[in-house]
């Protein structure tokens, strides 16, 4: 019996429920592509995340690796030969005290702003319109408008790989855009308790209508994507301008790779217009890179993460270079 067979049978025997086989991640994938995961375990309360971490943690030479809903991944159409655990619904508690609010991990994101909006506080609007879950935010520091979430974020419980729970504080969170502390740290975000402000509900609401006003405009809402592909660099974005205007300059705006498309709406998007390859998605994500390379000397880095059979997980730009020869990135 091999590592991956004696975990199944581990965890198959402490929660039977959370456990599916040879799952389909295309299922799951906000853009819709992917093979199968050897194993999907969907932990139903932060005990059962922790001993899922203990079992799996016991095994080194079978990847493991954590998704919300997988908002800013590109899965293998080899799928992926280990475990994957989904934190979600059932990882969902949010508790309001004063200004501070405690959420698991699995808490969806417009959920929790609409809450905190319902409570009167505000800090937060800017995550209105993001899909995904709380853990996920925290830990690519997500946000819009160029905010991101750690800018509230007054702790954060963790498990490391022992299956313990830790705590980190505001103070010792170090972070920049699109970075956190939590990025190959190898502890698992488990919940957090944020610090927001009072404010007028009206005022809120208010806000939060024009950012999803903005988004319903901007972004392609109906075809399967991962949201923005490339990051915006701060030295780009003062000369050239954002991403998507970069690609729309150089003439991609539309163009199409197997079922994958750099959208017609917003060249930062890539659409999955109906079987899509993960091979497709790196091979626009390359044309894009190689195209404004060339036009403006800026090499644009994904915010997303290719995921491979073997378990490494990579901004995607990394595997798409392969597609030509990419000099050194600048950002």
């Amino acid at each position: 019996m091999n590592s991956l067979q004696n975990i199944t049978q581990l965890l198959l025997a402490e929660m039977p429920t959370a456990i599916t086989l040879r799952c389909p991640l295309s299922i799951f994938s906000y853009w819709k592509i992917g093979g199968e995961a050897s194993v999907l375990v969907e932990p139903k309360s932060i005990q059962q995340l922790q001993q899922a971490i203990k079992i799996i943690n016991q095994f080194s030479d079978v990847p493991s690796m954590i998704v919300g809903d997988s908002s800013n991944l590109l899965f293998s159409d080899k799928g992926y030969h280990g475990v994957i655990i989904k934190i979600g619904n059932h990882l969902s508690k949010i508790e309001f005290s004063g200004d501070q609010v405690y959420c698991e991990a699995g808490v969806w994101v417009p959920a929790l702003a609409y809450r905190s909006y319902r409570n009167a506080l505000s800090g937060i609007e800017h995550i209105c319109g993001i899909p995904g879950r709380l853990g996920g935010l925290i830990y690519m520091n997500g946000g819009s408008n160029r905010r991101g979430i750690l800018e509230n974020v007054e702790s954060v419980q963790l498990i490391n790989k022992q299956g313990e729970l830790e705590s980190i504080e505001a103070k010792d969170l170090v972070h920049s855009y699109r970075t956190s502390p939590f990025q190959g740290d190898g502890r698992i975000i488990a919940a957090a308790t944020l610090k927001l402000d009072y404010s007028e509900r009206a005022t809120v609401r208010n806000d939060m209508r024009k950012i999803l006003s903005s988004r319903r405009k901007k972004f392609p809402r109906k075809l399967p994507n991962c949201g923005s592909v490339f990051l915006s660099n701060p030295e780009m974005y003062d000369i050239i301008g954002p991403p998507g205007f970069a690609i729309e300059k150089v003439g991609l705006k539309g163009t199409r790779h197997g079922g994958a498309q750099i959208s017609d709406l917003h060249a930062n998007f890539i659409v999955n217009l109906g079987g899509a390859k993960s091979s497709d998605v790196l091979a626009l994500i390359a044309l894009a890179r190689k195209k404004v390379y060339e036009a403006t000397g800026f090499l644009m880095d994904c915010e997303a993460r290719l995921v491979e059979p073997t378990g490494e997980i990579q901004q995607a730009h990394l595997r798409a270079d392969e597609l030509w020869n990419a000099p050194p990135s600048n950002f």
